[in-house]
Order: C-alpha cells, then sequence, then structure tokens
C-alpha cells in the first residue's frame, strides 16, 4: 500500500474516533469520506434494522444490533464513534453524537434522545434492570424496562451513568462520572454519585459566540 493510501487509511481511524472532524472536512477530503460513509451506512441497513437519515457518520468500528421490534434510528446528522456499543430500541433525534465507547441497550422500552444532544465518551445508558429478590441468583431474576428519555440539547458527561426508568429535561447537564437515578430537570446541572442537582444553565455567563458555533462540538 503507498503513502497517500495508508494516510486515507489514518484519515479514515481519526474520524471514527473523533466524528465531529467529519462535518467539517475540507474538499478534498470530502468525496472519498462520503463515499466511504455510504458503503459502511448501507452494508449496516442490509445487516440490521437500522435506519439512518441523511448526513450522518457512523464508525465501521462501532457495534450496532438492532434484530427485528428493536429498531435503532438515526436523524439527520448524527454521528457515532469508534467502539460505541447501540442495541436497539433506540432513537436518536437529529445531530446526536455518541462519542468513543458510548453503551447504549434499549431495553423492551428504549431509549429516546432529543436533537442535538452529546454523549461524551464512556457514557452508559441501560434501559433495563435485574431483580433483586433474595431467593433466586441475580441470573435468574426477572428483567424489567421502563425505558430512558433524553431531552434535546442535553451533554451527558464521559463515563457517565444513566439508569433505567429515568427522564432527562432538555437543555440539562450531567457531569463526568455521575450515576444519575432520577429524573434530571430541564436546564439541571448534576453530578455525582448519586447524581444531584448543582446548578441551573441558566445562570451561567453567556458566551458570547455567534449562533453558528456549537457548544460541546467535541463532546
Amino acid at each position: 500500500m503507498d503513502l497517500d493510501a495508508l494516510r486515507r487509511e489514518q484519515h479514515k481511524r481519526r474520524l471514527s474516533w473523533m466524528p465531529w472532524l467529519y462535518f467539517v472536512l475540507k474538499p478534498r477530503h470530502r468525496g472519498w469520506a462520503e463515499a466511504w460513509q455510504q458503503e459502511v451506512q448501507a452494508l449496516l441497513m442490509e445487516l440490521e434494522t437500522v435506519t439512518i437519515a441523511q448526513g450522518c457518520f457512523v464508525a465501521p468500528e462501532a457495534r450496532i444490533f438492532a434484530e427485528p421490534g428493536r429498531t435503532v434510528a438515526l436523524g439527520p446528522g448524527c454521528s457515532i464513534a469508534a467502539e460505541a456499543f447501540v442495541h436497539g430500541p433506540v432513537t436518536l433525534g437529529p445531530r446526536v453524537s455518541l462519542n468513543a465507547r458510548v453503551s447504549l441497550d434499549g431495553g423492551a422500552a428504549g431509549i429516546r434522545v432529543g436533537e442535538g444532544t452529546r454523549i461524551a465518551s464512556g457514557a452508559t445508558l441501560y434501559a433495563f434492570d435485574h431483580g433483586l429478590a433474595p431467593d433466586r441468583p441475580v441470573r435468574d431474576q426477572p428483567v424489567t424496562s421502563r425505558g430512558i428519555n433524553v431531552g434535546a440539547d442535553v451533554w451527558i458527561g464521559a463515563n457517565a451513568g444513566v439508569t433505567d426508568g429515568v427522564t432527562i429535561g432538555d437543555h440539562a447537564v450531567v457531569g463526568m462520572g455521575a450515576v444519575v437515578t432520577r429524573d434530571v430537570p430541564p436546564w439541571a446541572i448534576v453530578g455525582g454519585v448519586p447524581a444531584r442537582v448543582l446548578g441551573d444553565r441558566r445562570e451561567r455567563p453567556r458566551s458570547g459566540m455567534p449562533g453558528g458555533w456549537e457548544p460541546g462540538d467535541q463532546g
């Protein structure tokens, strides 16, 4: 393989681990990158019950499983990075990003994520739970599922966890390493184990950035 081909393979790896770079590619890279993504996404939709809207990025190293009845649906402009694990039912709204090694398992009731939400590396959302009755082993316990709902414009920090039955309101922020076991109000900033409200985004200083700038693009 010649040096130019090796550089292209390296560029693909870079995009897989840092998908936000895909959306700002220079014109000389745009053509081959879009063709590559069309191939990756077409194969995934052929193999699994997955729907992918226009303008998405899916790393070939992502692990997406969607057997019939457990659909995974990606809205326009979504991105899923390398070594993410997604098991349906999962619905991602427009421009949702899942960074490297994120884990989403929809259980039976599903996970729904609103527009523009960022889920950082290593975060885990599991929409199911095991029973804890003392009269049988955990492996034999019944499994329940209530679902997880994440609003629009939410930032879930690296290595945070969200348990079954939780709703996270629009514009909320979940701090790095937090474990969310109860509902999070809109605009709240939460952190800790278990997570508790630490502040309100509306009380933070204005960024002063132009409207086209997108906070948290790097997850």
